[in-house]
């Protein structure tokens, strides 16, 4: 990887890891459901008017917006508002990486290696060992939740791949069209009026600052910088980068929000990170992340699907 790219890689991890505790700060005075609502409805206004539709049945560029939109991320602020730390979030978020695998299996009929298999067993004792740890029902709460973010952001990359999308930058401006309503509408069925009444006062520099952040940073530059790179280079160079992702997290939570980690958590969240490198450094027999080496060489965009 050139030396430009590979820098580019490091700043769309450090972004990533970033944006969890700078979500949490947006968190400390809006409802999470209406914060991830505002966020979307700025990724996807003014630019749709300006970008041309993604040439793509529209159905699916509907299904990953309510997907990635309420089930991913309004899930995430939901999990992170109820009690799971930020920096916890950012390393729960890549077992997606098995749940990818997962439907790669069932779906697409692929094959994973021992490595994979070994290494979801490692993640899998990590997050368990997580659990285990949580002080408080809320707490452990909010780490389902994360893993079920985790869950919807693997459904995202199925639509991906079913979409056979090319345009990935007008794909996310297009689907963040359709999870402000359902998110709005969450929060008012979880909250009601509460959670609108004192928005107005709510929005003072710092949480202007962390939507702004959210929506062009960690939304349109970190996604368009990420597929960039899985234009250029296969899917087995790119990913292994993403375990940066939680480095920067826990790191960022720990100067920005004075995020405390036990010991017995950062042992967890080192088997975990153990088991993402055992399943990610090492090439599949059919490919990571629905892509096998017939599908990638013979399927131009496909090295898109994995965000």
């Amino acid at each position: 990887m050139l030396k430009k790219h590979l820098a580019l890689a490091v700043l769309v991890t450090l972004v990533w890891g970033l944006n969890f505790p700078i979500t949490k700060l947006g968190l400390r005075g809006i409802d999470p459901f209406v914060l991830t609502g505002i966020r979307f409805t700025l990724a996807a206004l003014p630019l749709v008017f300006f970008i041309k539709r993604p040439a793509v049945p529209f159905g699916y560029v509907a299904a990953y917006g309510v997907i990635f939109g309420l089930g991913m991320w309004g899930v995430i602020n939901y999990g992170i508002q109820v009690g799971v730390s930020p920096g916890i979030a950012s390393l729960i978020i890549q077992l997606s990486v098995f749940f990818t695998l997962g439907w790669g299996v069932v779906l697409f009929n692929e094959t994973l290696r021992d490595a994979q298999l070994v290494g979801a067993g490692l993640a899998l004792i990590g997050l368990s060992g997580i659990i285990v740890n949580q002080d408080g029902s809320h707490a452990v709460l909010g780490v389902m939740l994360i893993v079920f973010s985790a869950l919807a952001w693997s459904v995202g990359n199925v639509i991906i791949k079913k979409s056979g999308v090319k345009e990935i930058f007008s794909f996310m401006v297009w689907a963040s069209l359709f999870p402000p309503i359902p998110l709005l509408l969450m929060a008012w069925c979880m909250h009601g009026s509460t959670a609108f009444e004192n928005l107005p006062a709510s929005l003072n520099a710092t949480v202007i600052g962390s939507i702004l952040f959210q929506v062009y940073l960690a939304t349109h530059f970190a996604y368009w910088g990420w597929n960039s790179l899985l234009k250029a280079y296969p899917v087995s160079t790119v990913a292994p980068l993403s375990l940066l992702i939680p480095v920067f997290g826990l790191a960022s939570s720990v100067l920005i929000i004075g995020e405390q980690v036990s010991t017995p958590d950062l042992i967890s969240m080192a088997i975990i990170l153990t088991g993402l490198g055992v399943g990610l450094y090492r090439r599949p027999a059919l490919g990571w992340a629905f892509f096998s080496k017939r599908n990638y060489q013979s399927s131009p965009g496909r090295q898109e699907t994995l965000r």
